[in-house]
């Protein structure tokens, strides 16, 4: 029992604890209740009674021996792996991390730069709800029943309520205005629209709009001519030409489309506008009387005007952009060209 004893103790002796897999691995041979020094103890009955108690005396020296030298190593792997933390954790010589801000998306550039334009004129800025009914975006606006643009290929109609659909313009909030207020009426209405359409880089099913509202009396095509004439120069530069060619809107009489010289060849003719040397930005015309009396106000005394323009079509034309989903992307490379954009 005594060479044992004296064998176990040289074990313990050269035992190397370096890290936490040779501690566990020390306390399971020799602390542990199957360890060896939990055999010698069992077989301290067999030791003869007048060395037993000397034996076992050596046996819990052995004992306390094992634990202190487990303890002590225990204590230096645990500190050894806390110094490791606090340095790792708390390099001061490290640079610190940047805080990069973001930057405004060029479609809120040119939305906040048209409100500013047409703000300097006296036109405020009027809202109104997404989710529309079939009076407001259809009926008000002298569509008729059988107007290719209430068919579904067109329109998101809300499935619960098939007088409920998201809107497809925003003149529906012309309507609103119309309704609850009483000329003189002079208002922008930018907004977010909705239309069934395959997505691609010159469309999407969801897209922003800004539309003119100017009704009082003796308004005449010419105010709308000289309004957008104004809009043109101070939005693409002065040097920028407008024309307008005549069109069909169910809710304008006359109406014209809005053509500007196109910004990529100025005027010269080029693949963008297809040779002619002219871009396509927007609709106008003369609010109907239709309109008018539809929203209570009499058409014998009041006249107005009326224009509505794509936010993403202007800011492809302003910047050169040739793919609209590009503003729906998130993509950073592209949103960091505007950082520096007022």
């Amino acid at each position: 029992m005594v060479e044992k004893i004296q064998q176990v103790a040289q074990e313990i002796e050269a035992a190397q604890l370096t890290n936490a897999a040779e501690l566990e691995q020390f306390r399971i041979a020799y602390i542990g209740r199957k360890g060896r020094i939990a055999d010698l103890f069992d077989g301290l009955k067999q030791v003869a009674p007048e060395e037993r108690r000397q034996v076992g005396q050596e046996l819990n020296t052995l004992k306390n021996k094992a634990q202190e030298k487990f303890d002590q190593a225990q204590e230096q792997i645990t500190n050894a792996a806390a110094d490791e933390r606090t340095t790792t954790a708390f390099d001061y010589s490290l640079p610190t991390v940047p805080n990069t801000l973001g930057t405004r998306h060029p479609l809120s550039i040119v939305r906040n730069e048209v409100i500013r334009i047409f703000g300097r004129i006296g036109f405020n800025v009027a809202e109104g709800p997404e989710i529309e009914d079939d009076w407001h975006n259809f009926s008000a606006l002298n569509f008729p029943e059988n107007h290719p643009a209430r068919e579904m290929q067109d329109t998101f109609f809300l499935s619960q309520n098939k007088d409920k659909l998201l809107r497809t313009h925003t003149s529906t909030v012309q309507v609103r205005l119309m309704e609850t207020q009483k000329p003189p009426l002079r208002s922008i209405m930018p907004g977010r629209v909705y239309r069934n359409e395959a997505i691609s880089a010159r469309a999407h099913m969801v897209f922003h709009q800004f539309e003119g509202l100017y009704i009082d009396k003796n308004v005449s095509f010419a105010d709308l001519k000289q309004t957008l004439y104004y809009f043109a120069k101070e939005m693409f530069g002065q040097d920028t030409k407008i024309r307008f060619r005549p069109s069909f809107f169910p809710f304008t009489e006359p109406s014209a489309e809005i053509d500007i010289t196109c910004m990529i060849c100025k005027g010269e003719g080029c693949n963008i506008c297809k040779g002619s040397g002219w871009v396509e930005i927007g609709g106008s015309g003369m609010v109907d009387p239709n309109v008018l009396a539809s929203s209570g106000i009499d058409p014998e005394v009041y006249s107005g005007f009326a224009f509505g323009m794509g936010i993403e079509r202007i800011t492809m034309l302003k910047y050169q952009i040739k793919d609209l989903r590009l503003f729906t992307e998130n993509d950073v490379r592209f949103l960091r060209q505007f950082e520096n954009v007022m």
